[in-house]
């Protein structure tokens, strides 16, 4: 954590150890990537992974994240669980149990080896087992496809958990208070309407785990 990247607001809440910086990366796989364009705040929703100390973006070579790295545009790029909606007694104290990294920086565009390794990376993060069955990109996806390398150098993290934080004269207004947690699951694979009859859904995506 560097001072850019210091909580202030409910410091408490903060988390700087790496490891469970990762954990909170590793869960997940999608983020929201913010970039400058002619002095203008751009934010999209983007798959990731991560690879070791950095984080790993990846779209077309068109794509505008991808044309703000090449002309040097910082990038914040910000991962959010949502665990529990927490339901206080008032409507100033209501909030949620989460968690979430952001991390600031500039991209690194990456190319050749380095490139189609990412790439495999981004396809066993978000579905293990998956790169035995694919064949290799083309060279003609590769010219497509733009893989952004992302440092965890300036990253920080914030853990929300438990009980809402009511004040003392709200206790006994006779108004529940609790948590609704939630979570993301996965749902049973749906094959695709043009797949061939032979064809069996994997073990890895059956049930579908990460």
């Amino acid at each position: 954590m560097t001072e850019k990247t210091k909580i202030h607001r409910l410091a408490e809440r903060g988390v700087s150890d790496m490891e469970s910086i990762n954990a909170i990366l590793d869960e997940g796989f999608i983020c929201h990537a913010a970039y400058v364009v002619d002095e203008r705040p751009v934010v999209i929703p983007t798959l990731y992974a991560r690879d070791g100390e950095s984080v790993l973006l990846h779209g077309s070579n068109s794509m505008g994240i991808a044309r703000a790295v090449r002309r040097g545009s910082p990038l914040s790029v910000a991962v959010t669980h949502i665990d529990g909606l927490v339901v206080a007694r008032t409507g100033f104290h209501s909030s949620a149990n989460y968690r979430s990294v952001v991390i600031h920086g500039y991209g690194e565009i990456l190319t050749g080896e380095d490139q189609t390794r990412a790439l495999n990376i981004i396809v066993d993060v978000l579905i293990p087992g998956r790169l035995a069955d694919i064949r290799s990109n083309s060279e003609a996806e590769l010219k497509q496809t733009s893989v952004i390398r992302l440092a965890l150098e300036d990253v920080s993290a914030k853990v929300r958990t438990g009980d809402p934080s009511d004040d003392p004269e709200d206790m006994n207004t006779g108004v529940w208070a609790g948590v609704v947690p939630m979570t993301l699951q996965a749902g049973a694979p749906i094959p695709a309407t043009d797949l061939e009859d032979a064809v069996k859904t994997p073990d890895y995506l059956d049930p579908y785990r990460r």
